[in-house]
């Protein structure tokens, strides 16, 4: 079996993060970018457009492929805005525009009632196809105003459970420590090495 997995995104920031969320964990196996055409994501959940982008990178370099996809649910909106975390206030709005449609549409909610939960489907596609999935959570709440300079997307409005900072206001490592992202890609790992052993 290859000792090399690709990473299923051209971003070449999250292939940094995940080296080194990874990187005590694969025992040797390596990480690699990918180059090659990108899927279009429409399935209905984290874990279906994962599987779409692993799949893709799977058959278009012969490798075992890893991807993954992420978001942040609200519980008083019934886990929205979860896959479209994105392009919640429109396809070219960008983050700002995001946060602030989801502070507005949470004005009226009670603090005691605006928990959320950054999610992440983090999956591995081998060539053969066989798949193997798991899932992230990061629990917290929702803050009514934005905090913070670090992280990107939601991380300003998003306090973790048991922190009275925002995701915006950790470290890049206290954050990689504890995430959403680093939850599941830490618990495919041993998948991941088990799968590539020799």
């Amino acid at each position: 079996m290859p000792r090399q997995i690709v990473l299923a995104s051209h971003n070449a920031h999250k292939l940094e993060e995940l080296r080194a969320i990874l990187g005590e964990h694969l025992g040797g196996i390596e990480l690699i970018g990918y180059d090659g055409p990108e899927p279009v994501e429409d399935g209905l959940s984290f874990e279906a457009n994962a599987l779409i982008k692993a799949r893709a990178a799977a058959s278009h370099t012969g490798l075992p492929a890893i991807a993954d996809d992420s978001g942040i649910a609200v519980k008083a909106l019934n886990g929205s805005p979860g896959i479209f975390s994105a392009r919640w206030a429109g396809p070219k709005q960008g983050d700002q525009a995001n946060l602030e449609l989801l502070l507005a549409q949470l004005s009226d909610i009670a603090d005691e009632h605006r928990a959320a939960s950054f999610m992440c489907a983090a999956v591995l596609v081998m060539p053969g196809g066989e798949a193997f999935t798991r899932i992230g959570e990061w629990p917290g709440r929702l803050l009514r105003e934005a905090r913070g300079s670090e992280g990107f997307g939601y991380d300003p409005i998003f306090q973790p459970e048991g922190e009275n900072r925002s995701a915006a206001e950790l470290s890049s490592a206290e954050k990689n420590a504890r995430s959403h992202r680093t939850r599941a890609f830490t618990a495919l790992a041993p998948v991941i090495v088990e799968q590539l052993a020799d």
